[in-house]
């Protein structure tokens, strides 16, 4: 493939970071991204690098998920059987931005990189924060999700994760839709979670099954973080919206850190924040069925 615009850019980036003078002679791309560019690249002297890039506008995107994956990094313990993608550099010019990773060959995936996934995440989610939220707002999907700092966990879903999404659904024309569900929805969020006070556990924070695979030594990939501190539930949860995720998963998360049936009710809860997310994104069907998710949540205090 041709040298990419910014690739003159991206080598002195390398330069600086690595110490040493890089010349990216080959760029593949990878696809499945809808955000941004991805490609594998390799330099003259066979080093390769798995490089996002987007406009300079989109920087921001970039630079949090950098920190997302570094955050993650550093919570892995020795003996977590977890693979984090290196972040090599993140930065930017005039006309663009990019994030700089290490570069991961995937191999197959089977029931024993599930069983360490599973592990692995058990072993995440008890790295924990005083507080819920995260050091800077990230996305989910293209969507800006906000990581304030907050002390309650009621509060910081009611207001930094359904109600951004309902702002947003008034930008996009179809809150007025919803606009009942959302209303006693919200209304009945406290009897929802009513006596429920997790702790705030470190989050992938977009976990489906195209954000997880194994390389080819048998170890478990997680990528594409929208990283925060919040309830462990959500990430189960966001595990069985799209599957992806077999017993074996499971089994080994409830062997290290076990959930109570209480935390398991929530899985609807949790995943209408996606729904909604998806609704404002791509529209469609998701909208009737975030409206119908809602219905029956409140259905089931009532």
């Amino acid at each position: 493939m041709v040298r990419h615009p910014a690739t003159t850019d991206i080598e002195q980036d390398l330069a600086q970071t690595l110490g040493q003078d890089l010349c990216l002679e080959s760029w593949q791309v990878v696809s499945g991204g809808s955000i941004h560019q991805a490609y594998h690249v390799m330099s003259q002297d066979k080093q390769q690098f798995f490089i996002k890039i987007n406009q300079a506008n989109k920087a921001h995107t970039l630079t949090a998920e950098a920190q997302g994956l570094t955050a993650l990094q550093h919570a892995l313990d020795n003996d977590n059987p977890l693979r984090i993608p290196q972040v090599i550099t993140q930065n930017s010019n005039t006309t663009h931005a990019w994030l700089i990773l290490e570069y991961i060959p995937f191999g197959r995936s089977d029931n024993t990189v599930q069983s360490k996934l599973g592990q692995g995440l058990a072993m995440l989610h008890q790295h924990t924060a005083p507080q819920f939220g995260f050091d800077a707002d990230n996305v989910i999907g293209a969507s800006l999700q906000t990581n304030t700092w907050t002390d309650d966990w009621l509060s910081f879903w009611a207001e930094q994760r359904l109600g951004t999404q309902f702002k947003l659904a008034a930008q996009h024309g179809f809150y007025s839709s919803i606009q009942d569900e959302a209303k006693q929805l919200l209304a009945h969020l406290p009897t929802l979670l009513k006596g429920h006070k997790p702790k705030p556990a470190l989050l992938h924070g977009d976990l489906w099954g195209g954000n997880a695979a194994a390389d080819n030594q048998g170890n478990p990939i997680i990528f594409d973080p929208a990283v925060y501190n919040g309830d462990r539930m959500c990430d189960i949860a966001m595990t069985k919206l799209f599957g992806g995720f077999s017993a074996e998963f499971y089994a080994a998360y409830n062997d290290v850190y076990p959930l109570t049936e209480h935390e398991k009710q929530l899985q609807n809860l949790y995943n209408l924040y996606h729904i909604l997310n998806h609704a404002n994104l791509f529209g469609g069907g998701y909208i009737s069925q975030s409206q119908s998710m809602m219905q029956q949540l409140v259905h089931r205090v009532l």
